[in-house]
């Protein structure tokens, strides 16, 4: 089973994700911000990150950075509400930047893509 971190400080929208990307059949963390987010990185065994932009402390682009420090092999999607930041070269990084929608299907098809074997 692929291990995916979600990285969304909405509680409401975390267990969403949390919830239909598990009935996808994904083993689905989750963490409320980068700090945490970053303990669990070093910790290890993701196949891939979910993170928004937008959180309390450190951004997702912060976030991002210093996941690439770490570890350059895990997939990372930036799932955001905010368009702007797709000119940001430090979102680049990211192996996909995806605006939030009521509806999940884009997320589940570049999740599938990004954990292809």
């Amino acid at each position: 089973m692929k291990k995916i971190l979600l990285v969304e400080d909405d509680k409401s929208l975390s267990l969403l994700y949390q919830e239909e990307l598990s009935r996808e059949g994904y083993e689905v963390v989750l963490a409320a911000d980068a700090e945490s987010a970053l303990e669990l990185v070093r910790a290890g065994g993701f196949d891939l990150i979910i993170t928004d932009i937008r959180m309390p402390g450190k951004d997702g682009i912060e976030l991002i950075s210093s996941i690439m420090g770490m570890r350059k092999d895990i997939p990372i999607i930036i799932n955001t509400a905010y368009q702007s930041y797709k000119g940001d070269f430090m979102t680049w990084a990211a192996d996909a930047y995806l605006i939030k929608s009521s509806s999940l299907d884009e997320l589940k098809i570049k999740i599938r893509e990004l954990l292809a074997d």
